[in-house]
């Protein structure tokens, strides 16, 4: 069941949970998702970001992406992550996806909030919902989608002053915030601010704060984070990182001198994916 970001973060409000979202820059993933979510029968949003681009096209794995959560059984909404242009914005809007982000991180606050409106707009005439950012993670390649992850002192933590006003003026339906998380593998236990979670969820009427960054932090924090207003958690460093061990345990169980075949080493990290995001999954719904 196709739904759009708006829609699947009220379900989230509503039973005081967050969503998985999980990134599937290829087939493997994008099943073990399907197949975790439908299993739990909990609804969530599989996303592509910009950056995944040259392990395949955004053309090609996005229409899939689209007719999967279709017929799905669960409501799913097709995100685009981390979109850098609005020109890559649109040509998610015109896949289908039901939801993009705006990430605007890098530019100045008015920049940012020039461009987040272009793309409200964009959006909105698809009937789609849109998500932006507002502070810094650290910069990019330094701990980001592609899984790497090296210390990172680049953060620049979300104002929640700032927000109200940015909320207000785009009219966005989520927004990510920097509050001590960071992409990729983690160095160091990170610090969580939940403080500012609480206080952009006051200050902007309860807008739905997202959480990159989400591999790697401790059940704990998940759940505090959660009570705290986050309602959209962003996973894809340690569901990847499962699917790589996976399939190179199955390299190492091979005897001298038989041979490997591709197609099992991705089943194997299929069902790695699939076992690690069930885990995320409850409990992002709080189920353990």
């Amino acid at each position: 069941m196709l739904v759009t970001l708006s829609e699947i973060l009220s379900l989230a409000e509503e039973k005081k949970i967050a969503i998985g979202s999980f990134n599937a820059p290829n087939l493997e993933s994008l099943q073990a998702v399907f197949e975790a979510a439908e299993e739990l029968e909990l609804p969530v949003i599989i996303q592509f970001a910009q950056c995944h681009e040259p392990w395949i096209p955004l053309d090609l794995i996005g229409p899939i992406m689209v007719e999967s959560a279709k017929k799905s059984n669960v409501p799913v909404c097709v995100h685009l992550d981390h979109g850098e242009t609005l020109e890559y914005l649109k040509k998610a809007l015109d896949l289908g996806f039901t939801g993009i982000m705006y990430d605007g991180s890098a530019l100045s606050f008015e920049e940012n909030l020039e461009n987040t409106k272009k793309a409200v707009a964009m959006a909105f005439s698809a009937g789609a919902s849109v998500e932006a950012e507002l502070g810094s993670m650290g910069k990019r390649g330094t701990g980001s989608e592609d899984g790497s992850g090296v210390e990172d002192k680049t953060k620049i933590y979300t104002d929640p002053d700032m927000a109200a006003r940015f909320v207000k003026e785009t009219g966005i339906d989520a927004l990510a915030c920097s509050f001590g998380t960071t992409h990729g593998i983690y160095l160091t236990e990170p610090k969580l601010d939940f403080d500012i979670v609480r206080n952009v969820r006051e200050k902007t009427g309860g807008i739905p704060v997202v959480m990159h960054g989400g591999s790697g932090v401790s059940g704990e924090d998940f759940r505090k984070s959660i009570e705290a207003g986050v309602r959209k958690i962003n996973y894809f460093t340690y569901m990847d990182k499962a699917g790589g061990s996976a399939a190179a345990e199955y390299v190492r169980s091979l005897s001298d001198g038989e041979p490997v075949f591709f197609s099992s080493a991705s089943m194997a990290a299929r069902d790695a994916m699939k076992e690690d995001v069930k885990k995320a999954m409850k409990q992002f719904a709080l189920l353990e």
